[in-house]
């Protein structure tokens, strides 16, 4: 079972019906992607509820004054079966500036923005756009 994409499917679905906020289970990952995400302004807030072993990670899913969410799409694209991977070198824009992708380098989950200045490659976990 792929734990990231089902997180990343239940923002998809979260977003799809409008829903203000979000409550998954909590793991490093999933809340290293948050922070990404709330870096890069997609979504408007991430807490860690509770305590172990019952951790759950609330995330605040952002939208416009029309209701229009921040992340238009979300998708995986590193799976378990077919590992994808990308050199520095090969790092460009995603949909023209707009969107980002999520690298897993040896220094940590960053966007490609932050892996091209640093010089880094590595796993694409997802696009966002």
């Amino acid at each position: 079972m792929d734990v990231i994409s089902d997180f990343l499917v239940q923002i998809k679905n979260a977003l799809a019906v409008k829903k203000p906020n979000l409550i998954v289970v909590y793991s490093n990952m999933k809340h290293e992607i948050a922070k990404i995400l709330l870096n890069e302004g997609y979504i408007n807030d991430v807490k860690i509820v509770g305590k172990s072993p019952k951790k759950m990670l609330k995330i605040e899913l952002k939208y416009d004054e029309n209701g229009i969410p921040a992340i238009q799409e979300i998708k995986r694209i590193s799976k378990p079966g077919c590992r994808r991977y990308i050199k520095a070198n090969q790092l460009k824009p995603i949909k023209s500036g707009y969107g980002r992708y999520i690298i897993s380098t040896p220094y940590g989950l960053m966007n490609n923005i932050e892996a091209k200045k640093k010089n880094l490659g590595g796993e694409i976990i997802c696009e966002i756009f």
